[in-house]
C-alpha cells in the first residue's frame, strides 16, 4: 500500500515512518510547514514547526531510504487552528489546538490530499492502537504505553479517518522506539519531546493571546471579584488570560478569609469579570457537551469513562446522546473543567468519540439545591 509517513522531526514519527517502510509500504515522507516564518511559531527543537524540525525530518528519511517533500500548509493551519484558538480564548473557552490541528489538519487536509494523490493511508507518530471490531469497524484504542497514550488528542477522528490511518508505535513503550531510533542510525533518537502548544514559542500562553489578540478581544480589562462575598479583589487586562481553574498568576492581594487560595471559577469575556473562589467550588459532576465526533456508532447511552484533558486521568461516567447534543453525568466529579474542553468518551480501552464541553454543572452548587 502506498503510504503517506507525517514526519514532524521528532523521534516517533521517524520511527513510525521506518516501521512503515519495513512492513513493505511504499512510504513517502512529507513535514508540515504551519508558518511562513517558523521562528514566529517556534524557536528551537521543540516541536513541529522550525526549520531545524524539518531539516531533522529530511535527515531521518534519507536514512530510511525514502522521497521526502515538504507541504506548505501554514494558511489553512492559521485559519483552522491558530485563529480558532484565539477566538475561543476571546469568547471566554479553554481550547486544546492539538484535537483541532489532528481533525482539520493531519487526518482531513492532509489525508484527502493523500487520498487524491493515490495514498491508501496516513501514518504518524501518535501512540494509540487500531483494531477491527467484530462489527467490521476500525476501532481506536489506547497505547500500550499509558503514560504516552495520545488517544485523546485523535478522538475527533471519525470512522473513514481512522479506516486510512496507520499509527505504528501503538504497541511499543516510548523507551523502546528511543532506542530502535538509535539502532537504526536515526539522529533524532535522543531529541527532546515537544511541549506546550506548537505556535506559542516560549510556552507563555497569555502573553502571546495579550499580543495577537489587540483590539480583537471583546474587553481589554475587568474586575476580578469574590465568588462568596461579591468584592471587587482585583482587575486584569483580559480575560484571554484566565482559564477555569487557574489558580497561580491572579495577582491578588487580599488573602481569603481561610488564608487557602483562590481558584479561577468564572470567565465572563463581555463584561470582563472572573470570578475567584475556593477550590471546592471548581468540582463539577454533569457535563454539557456540543460538536460531537464519533469514531464509529453514535452510543445512545453508555456507562463506560471520560478524559476531559490531554494528560488528565479517566472520570466514570454515563453518557447519552441526542441528535448533537451530549449528556455525561460523572460519577467521579471533575475539577476545574472549562467550556471549549474536550471531553473524550471510552468504553474500556476503545475511544467511541468526544464532544466540546459547552456547560457543566457544580457538584457543590447541586448539593446545596438538592438539600434546600
Amino acid at each position: 500500500m502506498k503510504v503517506l509517513a507525517a514526519m514532524s522531526g521528532g523521534v516517533d514519527s521517524a520511527v513510525a515512518a521506518a516501521r512503515a517502510a519495513q512492513a513493505g509500504h511504499d512510504v513517502t515522507g512529507i513535514h508540515l510547514a504551519l508558518s511562513r516564518n517558523p521562528a514566529s511559531y517556534r524557536s528551537g527543537a521543540r516541536g513541529c514547526c522550525t526549520i531545524e524540525d524539518s531539516n531533522d525530518a529530511r535527515r531521518a528519511a534519507d536514512i530510511i531510504g525514502i522521497p521526502f517533500y515538504v507541504w506548505d500548509l501554514s494558511e489553512r493551519f492559521h485559519e483552522d487552528v491558530v485563529e480558532d484558538f484565539m477566538d475561543e480564548y476571546a469568547a471566554g473557552r479553554t481550547p486544546n489546538p492539538c484535537l483541532r490541528c489532528n481533525e482539520k489538519i493531519k487526518f482531513a487536509a492532509v489525508l484527502d490530499r493523500a487520498l487524491a494523490l493515490g495514498f491508501g493511508a496516513v501514518a504518524t507518530g501518535h501512540y494509540a492502537q487500531l483494531r477491527t471490531g467484530e462489527d467490521g469497524l476500525i476501532e481506536m484504542h489506547r497505547a500500550i504505553d499509558h503514560g504516552k497514550d495520545q488517544s485523546y488528542v485523535l478522538g475527533v477522528l471519525d470512522q473513514h479517518q481512522l479506516a486510512h490511518s496507520l499509527f505504528p508505535l501503538g504497541d511499543t513503550h516510548k523507551s523502546a522506539v528511543r532506542a530502535e531510533a538509535a539502532e537504526r542510525g536515526l539522529l533524532v533518537a535522543d531529541k527532546p519531546d515537544s511541549h506546550d502548544i506548537c505556535f506559542v514559542a516560549d510556552g507563555d500562553n497569555a502573553g502571546w493571546l495579550r499580543e495577537k489578540l489587540g483590539d480583537r478581544a471583546p474587553n481589554h480589562g475587568g474586575a476580578i471579584v469574590d465568588d462568596a462575598t461579591g468584592e471587587e479583589l482585583g482587575r486584569h487586562t483580559g480575560t484571554y488570560g484566565f482559564t477555569i481553574g487557574q489558580r497561580k498568576g491572579l495577582r491578588i492581594g487580599t488573602p481569603a478569609p481561610d488564608g487557602k487560595p483562590r481558584f479561577v471559577l468564572d470567565i465572563e469575556p463581555v463584561s470582563g469579570t472572573v470570578t475567584v473562589g475556593a477550590r471546592e467550588r471548581l468540582a463539577v459532576d454533569r457535563l454539557s457537551g456540543i460538536k460531537p465526533r464519533w469514531c464509529g456508532t453514535v452510543p445512545r447511552r453508555l456507562e463506560g469513562t471520560v478524559q476531559l484533558r490531554a494528560h488528565g486521568g479517566e472520570h466514570r461516567a454515563v453518557v447519552t446522546t441526542a441528535d448533537d447534543a451530549v449528556d455525561i453525568e460523572l460519577l467521579d466529579p471533575a475539577f476545574g473543567i472549562a467550556p471549549g474542553q474536550a471531553a473524550v468518551i471510552y468504553d474500556g480501552t476503545r475511544v467511541v468519540g468526544s464532544a466540546t464541553v459547552s456547560a457543566t454543572v457544580s457538584a457543590t452548587v447541586a448539593a446545596t439545591q438538592a438539600t434546600t
